[in-house]
């Protein structure tokens, strides 16, 4: 037997060794978010002896909060935190088993490619370098964090599109798409972009849980609540970040906004719209589905046909984001999810879905939204 050193005390860390005693038998378990029922998210370090295999076994996956999303999953692998690979991995009897190949003596292992606080702050600094951006810290978490936003655009615009990720802090590809979104809007190269911002101004916030991110937490903040849930009646008791943002949005108005999440156990890229909406009519719809229409034309990783059902007349939750948006200011508000896996129409057998993928899907929302831009406020 060869002992196994594990460790996660760092920015998103998230595992508790049991057994580490033997190499082919690595005990560990995911912890819970504080103050939560809620986990799902690991991420940590494991050292051992170079060239070996080192099996994992991780005992409570089939308590998690989604224990569909261990089906048919791969977790990812790094030897230099920049290169996410999948490794082999079987769910079974409650627990999910990994095979860690050590090409080298030390690997980071993660439920998905992790977007730390320490890129997070380098997407804040570059991002205030480009022309055009103003950085404002709308107030602070719990934890005593900034809760950041990127103004990219004219204040004074005709259009005010905004752009959240992220409140749930595990669902790492939605900073990652964040990245691909920002460095799109800010190349001074590209038309596209240039003349979006003529008739446009965005207010993206790269980051909704920051507390929550760098806890490691799936799903909550530092206080265990859960931010998509608390749009309607939020407060700075329980949810400070939605109450800050909330009240920049009713500052500013809101012609669209983009909610950016993962979803753990459909195999898709889709957007969920706000059918169940008191104020739902046919021009929305017909709005949702030429936007909808575009992204697949743009970038064949984005489909139409499998998703969440539609929600029915009247049956909405104005805890949810995209709905109380849509309805409180008449606009387009959608939730995009991507996969915790893989795309089962393109699949990549090392990488599945992946930071890369996520930045290139943003980069097409780009596109998308200069599309229809003209329609978000018709009668404008």
């Amino acid at each position: 037997m060869n002992s196994v050193r594990v460790h996660s005390n760092f920015d998103g860390g998230n595992i508790r060794v049991i057994d580490a005693s033997d190499d082919q038998r690595v005990r560990l378990q995911i912890e819970r978010d504080a103050e939560s029922d809620f986990f799902q998210w690991f991420y940590f370090r494991l050292n051992a002896t170079e060239g070996r295999t080192v099996k994992l076994i991780i005992e409570n996956a089939g308590q998690s909060a989604y224990p569909k999303g261990w089906d048919n999953y791969q977790p990812v692998i790094s030897f230099d935190r920049k290169t996410w690979q999948r490794a082999a991995a079987t769910y079974r009897d409650g627990a999910l088993h990994i095979d860690i190949p050590l090409n080298l003596s030390t690997v980071w292992v993660a439920y998905f490619a992790p977007y730390s606080m320490q890129l997070h702050e380098d997407l804040i600094a570059r991002s205030c370098a480009a022309p055009g951006v103003v950085h404002e810290v709308l107030g602070n978490t719990a934890d005593g964090r900034a809760m950041d936003l990127l103004r990219i655009g004219d204040p004074g615009a005709r259009y005010k599109i905004w752009a959240i990720g992220r409140q749930h802090p595990g669902e790492t590809m939605a900073q990652w798409w964040m990245d691909g979104f920002i460095d799109r809007l800010l190349d001074r190269c590209d038309a596209t972009s240039l003349a979006l911002l003529e008739n446009a101004v965005f207010y993206v916030v790269p980051n909704m849980n920051p507390d929550g991110s760098y806890r490691g937490h799936l799903r909550t903040n530092a206080l265990g609540t859960n931010l998509n849930r608390e749009w309607q009646f939020p407060s700075l008791e329980r949810s400070p970040e939605v109450f800050l943002v909330r009240e920049k949005m009713h500052a500013t108005g809101v012609d669209c906004c983009i909610d950016v999440h993962g979803d753990e156990a459909l195999p898709y890229n889709f957007i969920a719209g706000t059918h169940g909406i008191a104020s739902w009519t046919d021009e929305r719809e017909q709005l949702l589905e030429q936007f909808k229409t575009r992204l697949q034309q743009l970038n064949p990783d984005f489909q139409t046909t499998h998703g969440y059902p539609r929600a029915p007349a009247n049956s909405a939750n104005y805890g949810i984001c995209s709905s109380y948006v849509a309805e409180q200011f008449g606009c387009l508000a959608v939730t995009l999810e991507m996969p915790f896996k893989d795309t089962i129409d393109r699949t990549d057998v090392r990488y599945g879905w992946s930071p890369e993928r996520s930045g290139n899907l943003a980069r097409s929302f780009v596109d998308a939204l200069y599309s229809i831009h003209t329609a978000l406020r018709p009668s404008a």
